[in-house]
């Protein structure tokens, strides 16, 4: 009975993964695709993630990030530049860390950094720019997060085609996650101390830097996924084996859910030329209002299976990260650091987060409209 309760609890928590999980197995049993289902799986971009993912957790646990984030701040004197810096490293590290990396690691770094210098009052809406930042930010790259991955393996583009595609709207939204903090008070501090991270392993840290290096090969098509993902699991068995208990395998299981239902979808004609008929030529709006529902990495998925026009589909599904709080998985995990921090206020935040979200959504969408 303790399993089964445990079980319950668990997928109580994770309802993404729970309704790819129930999709996938009802599709299964009424299609009966047997064991050609295996052909809608994606491994390289399963595999790709699993190692990124164990990758970032393993430089993570060297202090790689935090340490660069402390060498940029122990000088600042001025307030609106440590808000523009913690801002800055949420939005740039993004692009190669994933956006909910970025923000596990930056915004409680910033939750300590505001709270020693007793600016408590401005967190709220630091942790909003700052998560803001971090879904903005990682829209440039296919690291940036877990649709862009899905997407450009799936699109056929080279590295530098989907940059390219996408700078304009990374340049606009470095713009507008910048433009609050100019308009704030100018105010001198002190020399911001930070708390002290442990050495670094160097062995340990070198073989992360050398795998992230490969994974940028794999990622650019020179390195065969295959190849990556063997060397990467010797690797960490041999030296840094509990990194392998980091990646989020829930994740992993929604990608194989979803994967395994739009499969079995395609193979009914009539349900394809059904949903088709709602999302071509729809792109940009269907995939922006799927991800207010259901985020924006099952909404990438699901409407994959549906169109051809993957560019389209790509930067609805970024913007539809903005929004709710559930559009971007990452938006939930920078507001639970919040409301665990001293003297939060969660109805102000969410006030806060709703209305930067939606005039920054407005925004570029109609600015998307114009440039594609």
């Amino acid at each position: 009975m303790k399993i089964v309760k445990s079980i319950l609890r668990f997928l109580k928590k994770e309802p993404v993964f729970t309704a790819a999980l129930i999709l996938a197995a009802v599709s299964f049993c009424i299609v009966r695709p047997g064991v050609k289902v295996i052909e809608g799986i994606d491994f390289r971009t399963l595999s790709l993630l699993l190692v990124l993912m164990c990758v970032v957790a393993g430089l993570q646990k060297q202090f790689l990030f935090e340490k660069i984030g402390n060498a940029l701040i122990t000088k600042i004197s001025d307030i609106r530049l440590l808000y523009m810096i913690l801002i800055l490293l949420c939005f740039v590290s993004s692009m190669f860390m994933t956006n909910d990396v970025a923000l596990i690691t930056f915004v409680p770094f910033s939750v300590l950094i505001l709270t020693m210098l007793e600016k408590s009052d401005k967190l709220a809406l630091i942790v909003v720019l700052q998560t803001l930042a971090a879904n903005l930010g990682s829209i440039l790259t296919p690291l940036g997060n877990p649709q862009n991955l899905y997407l450009y393996n799936l699109s056929g583009m080279s590295a530098l085609d989907f940059i390219k595609y996408m700078l304009p709207l990374w340049l606009i939204s470095l713009v507008l996650v910048t433009v609050p903090v100019i308009f704030m008070k100018k105010e001198k501090v002190s020399g911001v101390r930070t708390h002290e991270t442990p050495d670094a392993d160097k062995p340990r840290l070198v073989m992360y830097i050398v795998l992230f290096a490969l994974s940028i090969l794999s990622v650019l098509k020179i390195l065969d996924y295959r190849i990556l993902l063997a060397i990467a699991v010797v690797a960490i068995l041999v030296a840094d084996r509990v990194i392998l208990l980091k990646a989020d395998y829930v994740l992993l299981g929604t990608f194989v859910g979803f994967f395994v239902f739009i499969y079995d979808l395609k193979q009914i004609p009539e349900v394809v030329d059904a949903i088709s008929s709602v999302v071509k030529g729809h792109e940009l709006p269907v995939g922006i209002i799927a991800s207010q529902f259901i985020s924006n990495v099952p909404a990438a998925i699901l409407l994959s299976g549906f169109t051809n026009d993957i560019k389209t589909l790509l930067v609805s599904v970024n913007l539809g990260g903005l929004g709710t709080l559930i559009a971007s998985m990452a938006s939930l995990i920078s507001y639970k650091f919040y409301v665990s921090s001293k003297n939060s206020k969660p109805g102000r935040y969410m006030l806060k987060f709703t209305a930067f979200n939606v005039a920054y959504l407005i925004v570029l969408t109609g600015l998307s409209i114009l440039i594609y």
